[in-house]
């Protein structure tokens, strides 16, 4: 069984924030795969779904983002699970907007939220690291975390989020490089290997020079003399 954790803020006053990117992870994984309905449970919202013979529960703590980890601690405690059995989705400063990391154990680098589950469970669980940016400076991270995506933000938010979706089966399984090439197949496609054929005129101009008529500069009396050697 694992248990998957999205971080963010209960409420609809934070539904739409940066910070809430964890809680829309788990939001657009739970429906495309048809998870049971949402109910209240471990201060939070948990729900449940299998991809093949694995058991997922995935958690949304409602205890406000710097109380999370006591939300995650109550359900491994009343599902036995161990810390390397957990992952958590969550907003990543570090990184450019749209990019993603899996990553095990570490630093909470000032997170709130991973600072409280470091303090009821350790290190030592698994990071989903959602890039929304940085602000440029330290002072603005509270105010944008805790601003809405704008609206340009939009197309790339959907289709990080499903790729979040696609790859879920393979997190499950526990193969990171086959999730990070579903999110890779959303975020970045691979461009068409097909391209218009080249028209007459291109192919003239790239034409070998070596191919071209030669111009005969040579004299009527010339040509006469030549002829005759």
């Amino acid at each position: 069984m694992k248990l998957w954790v999205g971080l963010g803020n209960p409420g609809a006053k934070y539904a739409g924030n940066r910070h809430n990117i964890g809680f829309m992870a788990l939001d657009r994984i739970a429906a495309d795969h048809g998870f049971a309905p949402w109910r209240g449970k471990f201060q939070g919202s948990l729900t449940e779904g299998k991809f093949g013979s694995e058991k997922v529960l995935l958690l949304k703590p409602e205890t406000f983002m710097n109380l999370s980890g006591q939300s995650v601690g109550e359900a491994m405690r009343f599902y036995k699970l161990v810390p390397d059995d957990v992952t958590v989705f969550h907003d990543e400063l570090d990184l450019a907007p749209g990019k993603v990391r899996v990553k095990t154990s570490g630093g909470h680098a000032g997170h709130n939220g991973l600072r409280s589950i470091h303090a009821h469970i350790g290190a030592d669980y698994h990071r989903v690291r959602l890039g929304i940016g940085h602000p440029g400076h330290k002072d603005r991270v509270a105010p944008y975390v805790l601003s809405d995506f704008a609206k340009a933000d939009q197309d790339w938010l959907d289709d990080l989020l499903r790729g979040l979706s696609d790859g879920a089966p393979d997190l499950a399984k526990g193969d990171t490089g086959r999730f990070m090439n579903a999110v890779a197949l959303r975020t970045a496609p691979p461009r068409s290997s097909t391209s218009p054929k080249p028209s007459a005129a291109s192919q003239e101009a790239k034409a070998d020079p070596a191919d071209a008529p030669v111009k005969d500069d040579r004299s009527p009396l010339q040509k006469l003399v030549d002829r005759f050697r």
